[in-house]
């Protein structure tokens, strides 16, 4: 999971303010649709810091007026919090179907239902898998000659595919997820595809490095060498988050045909929330992500903040606030985040993303990508809202590009593939179908 504004000055122009994200923590500034009705000044605990929202006069939409209040830095341990304050509200999912936006080139915009599953199960006719089976399946890959990658693969043999046949897919996770954050969706892939998926190098069951630098140009380089040396076919791209930054990037890169197509799952505007725009309401915001940096360049303070985020119910939390469908955040769920999070490396690599350079710009590669792509988009994520400046953008490209179809996602968060599958697969499996039949 990443941060909504551009990661490169200049990119975006007038960007709403909205959800900023650093690492697993959110400060909500402005007002997102999901607390405009009920709570009009949410408050947020940050870093020892917090941050408040209320009305300051109009800019043709609500903008946000900050109070900060210092805390004790000892208070940190025990005060700090990642997650909204109050309880987490559960709001279960109806029966009736559910509309989508669906644009696919052009200028044209259309209403359809979208076939909708109470249970939020798999759809697809395909089932869930759990974490346990989809980790006694993984395979390990050495990459570079000194670095292990965990990966998965759905087929025994992947290489008696016959020449022709359709497309492997390549599953790429975000910040802080792993392979099994794609347990509700490899089943139901698998039933016709080849379904890789991959740790990034820091995440999951992959090596974390210590004292290692991670950059988005990093993972782009990872998913590519995994393309030449492991599927050597032309793959389907499939990220979530920063990992569908990381896929963009890797496209943009590719010149060996390597790519066959890209799905896109909330996409990342970069891998952390440091970018310069000409925006008052970001620069005003920019001394406390300079903060938040220094603190978690001291080590001692570092390993405290990141010891009280991987607790059980911290986690939780975070996760009940960037998922729609309140019943997919389970305990496996829980546990897919925290248990990578345990490992040796893994406070590096939660340092690192955050207090890194942000990457690459969307704004800027995605104009020079000919393949065709599709963009899954969950109407109700904070992170990157739709009407947020990267939300915005990407919905303003099917008229730009008439390689790019979008599907606006309604009742869902962050990570749709894991939070409505059924939404998902109703979607990616005809665009799919039609990927092959091209």
């Amino acid at each position: 999971m990443a941060g909504d504004w551009p990661t490169r000055a200049g990119g975006l122009a007038q960007p709403r303010f909205g959800a900023t994200e650093v690492g697993l923590c959110s400060v909500q500034c402005g007002h997102g649709r999901t607390n405009r009705k009920k709570n009009k000044n949410p408050t947020f605990a940050i870093m020892g810091t917090a941050v408040t929202s209320s009305p300051l006069g109009s800019l043709g939409r609500p903008s946000p007026a900050l109070t900060l209040q210092s805390r004790k830095l000892r208070d940190l341990t025990t005060s700090f919090s990642f997650a909204p304050r109050g309880p987490a509200r559960t709001r279960r999912s109806s029966g009736r179907p559910r509309l989508v936006a669906v644009r696919c080139g052009g200028d044209s915009a259309t209403l359809a239902p979208a076939a909708a599953n109470p249970s939020g199960g798999g759809g697809g006719g395909g089932g869930v898998l759990e974490a346990s089976e989809i980790k006694g399946r993984c395979r390990k890959w050495q990459w570079q000659g000194q670095y292990s990658i965990n990966y998965f693969v759905s087929d025994s043999d992947p290489s008696a595919s016959p020449a022709g046949s359709k497309p492997p897919l390549l599953l790429v996770h975000g910040f802080g997820a792993s392979i099994p954050h794609w347990r509700r969706n490899i089943s139901t892939l698998a039933q016709n595809y080849t379904v890789y998926a991959i740790d990034l190098l820091g995440f999951g069951a992959s090596d974390k490095p210590a004292s290692f630098r991670y950059t988005m140009e990093t993972w782009a380089q990872l998913i590519l060498d995994f393309l030449e040396d492991v599927i050597k076919r032309p793959t389907v791209l499939v990220g979530n988050s920063v990992g569908s930054l990381a896929c963009v990037i890797a496209a943009s890169e590719s010149r060996k045909n390597l790519v066959r197509g890209l799905v896109l799952l909330n996409c990342a505007g970069g891998m952390n929330n440091k970018a310069i725009v000409d925006d008052w309401r970001i620069k005003l915001l920019l001394p406390l992500l300079w903060f938040i940096d220094f603190l978690l360049k001291q080590r001692g303070i570092a390993s405290a903040i990141f010891e009280r985020v991987k607790e059980k119910d911290n986690l939780r939390n975070i996760l009940l606030s960037v998922y729609g469908n309140k019943e997919s955040v389970d305990d496996e769920l829980v546990q897919i985040i925290k248990e990578p999070a345990d490992d040796d490396g893994a406070l590096d690599a939660f340092i690192s993303t955050v207090t890194g350079p942000p990457g690459p710009n969307p704004v800027q590669l995605m104009p020079s990508i000919s393949l065709p792509v599709l963009i899954l988009w969950g109407n109700q994520d904070p992170f990157t809202p739709i009407d947020g400046p990267v939300g915005k953008y990407f919905s303003t490209l099917p008229s730009k590009l008439s390689n790019v179809s979008l599907v606006l996602l309604e009742g869902v968060g962050h990570c749709p593939h894991d939070d409505r599958p059924d939404l998902v697969h109703d979607k990616l499996l005809p665009w799919l179908d039609s990927l092959s039949a091209s």
